[in-house]
C-alpha cells in the first residue's frame, strides 16, 4: 500500500511527532510512505527511517496557498498513492480541490484526522468532506457530531499512540544526568516538575507558575521546569512569563528550558508531570508519555487529556482552573509513592497504527467493490 500524508510542516508539536512516528510504523509492516510538508527539523528522522519527503508550501493560511492545487494534482497522478491522509485544513483544502479534478478512476481514497476542535465555519468543514474522518478522542468524536454534517459510518475514533517501549527504559543514564546538571546547575538536590509543551497562553505556563509557587512554598526541594520552544509570535508571552516569574519569587525556583529533544530522559528525570491547558486539548501526548516512563501526573479534567489520566491514572485529575487544588494534588502525589501505571492498548503507538491501517483496508475493500 503506498500511503501519502499531508500536513503544514514537520516542526517539533505532537500532529509532526504523530506523523512521523505513523511513517515510520507503515515502513516496519512493508508500505511505501509518502509524507508532503513545508519542511523542518523533524524531515531528516522521517527520510532516516525509510519514508520520502516532499516539500511543498502547503502550511500558509492565505489564499496565496490556493496556488499550489495544480503542482498537488500532478502529484498525486505522479505518485498514484492508495490513500492520502490530510492532517490539516489548509493542506486538507489544497488536496481536496486537486483530488477532485483527478478522474473519478484515479482518485486516491482521502481520510482526514480531526486533530482538535476546530473552529466551526466553512475553512474547518474541509476536514469533513473525506472518505473517512479519524477522531483522536471521544471528545473529539463529539465535537465533530455536534458540529459537522458527519454520519457514524464515516467517524472512527482512534487514540494517538505512543511508542510506550521508548518511554519504559525505567533507569536514568548517569552520563545524561551529569550533563544536566552541569548545564543546569540549579537542579542538583532538587525534585524536578516538569511542565512541558510549546509556550503558548492556552497550555497554562502561567497557571504552572501560580502552581509552583505553593508548591514551593511548601516543598523548598522542588524545581520547576518548563520544557518547550517559543513559536514565532510568541515572545511578548515569554516576557510575560518570566514577569510572572520574577513576581511570584520564582527565578530560583523554575527554569524555562526551551526545546528539548531528550523528552524521554527527563520524563524520567522528573518527580512530578503537569498538564493544565485552559482549553480541552484533543489528546494529551504528553500525558501517555510520561505515564509509560511511570511518573505521575497531575491534569486539569478536561478534554483528552482527562480521558487518558481516567484510564491510567485518576489520582491525578483536579477541578478545572483551581490552581491551589492542583498544587494540593501536586503535594499529595509527590509525598506518597506512585502506584503501578498500565497504559492501556489503545493509547498505544501499535493500536493506533492497526486500526488506522484497517480503515485504510475497508476503503480500499469498498473502492474495489
Amino acid at each position: 500500500m503506498k500511503v501519502l500524508q499531508i500536513l503544514p510542516a514537520l516542526h517539533s508539536g505532537g500532529v509532526e511527532r504523530g506523523t512521523v512516528e505513523f511513517a515510520a510504523e507503515l515502513v516496519k509492516r512493508g508500505h511505501e510512505s509518502i509524507v508532503i510538508s513545508n519542511g523542518g527539523p523533524l524531515v531528516r528522522q522521517l527520510e532516516a527511517q525509510g519514508s520520502s519527503h516532499i516539500t511543498v508550501p502547503v502550511h500558509r493560511k492565505s489564499p496565496a496557498s490556493f496556488g499550489q492545487i495544480r503542482p498537488m494534482r500532478r502529484l498525486l497522478q505522479e505518485l498514484k498513492p492508495d490513500v492520502v491522509h490530510v492532517r490539516s485544513r489548509m493542506p486538507a483544502w489544497i488536496t481536496w480541490l486537486a483530488w477532485r479534478g483527478l478522474p473519478k478512476a484515479n482518485r486516491p481514497v482521502v481520510v482526514s484526522t480531526f486533530h482538535g476542535m476546530y473552529s466551526v465555519n466553512p475553512y474547518s468543514a474541509i476536514m469533513a468532506k473525506a472518505d473517512h474522518i479519524i477522531a483522536v478522542s471521544d471528545c473529539v468524536r463529539d465535537y465533530i457530531t455536534r458540529n459537522f454534517r458527519v454520519t457514524e459510518s464515516r467517524l472512527t475514533v482512534i487514540q494517538r499512540g505512543v511508542d510506550v517501549d521508548s518511554f519504559c527504559n525505567g533507569q536514568l543514564d548517569a552520563q545524561w544526568q551529569a550533563e544536566l546538571e552541569r548545564e543546569f546547575p540549579q537542579f542538583r538536590g532538587k525534585r524536578l516538575i516538569m511542565m512541558p509543551g510549546r509556550i503558548s497562553r492556552w497550555k497554562g505556563q502561567l497557571q504552572f507558575l501560580d502552581a509552583m509557587a505553593d508548591i514551593v512554598h511548601q516543598q523548598p526541594d522542588c524545581h520547576g521546569i518548563v520544557v518547550g520552544g517559543v513559536e514565532p509570535g510568541k515572545d511578548r508571552f515569554m516576557q510575560e512569563l518570566e514577569q510572572r516569574r520574577r513576581e511570584t519569587g520564582l527565578t530560583e525556583h523554575v527554569t524555562f528550558m526551551g526545546q528539548r529533544s531528550d523528552m524521554a530522559e527527563l520524563y524520567l528525570a522528573s518527580a512530578l508531570v503537569c498538564h493544565m491547558s485552559t482549553k480541552p486539548e484533543p489528546f494529551g501526548r504528553t500525558v501517555t508519555e510520561a505515564l509509560a516512563s511511570g511518573t505521575p501526573v497531575v491534569a486539569f479534567n478536561r478534554g483528552g487529556a482527562a480521558e487518558t489520566l481516567r484510564a491510567c491514572f485518576p489520582e491525578g485529575l483536579v477541578e478545572p482552573d483551581n490552581t491551589r487544588k492542583f498544587a494540593d494534588a501536586a503535594l499529595r502525589l509527590l509525598s506518597n509513592p506512585t502506584p503501578p501505571i498500565q497504559i492501556p492498548e489503545r493509547f498505544r503507538l501499535a493500536a493506533q497504527t492497526e486500526a488506522t491501517l484497517a480503515v485504510y483496508d475497508r476503503l480500499l475493500a469498498n473502492r474495489r467493490a
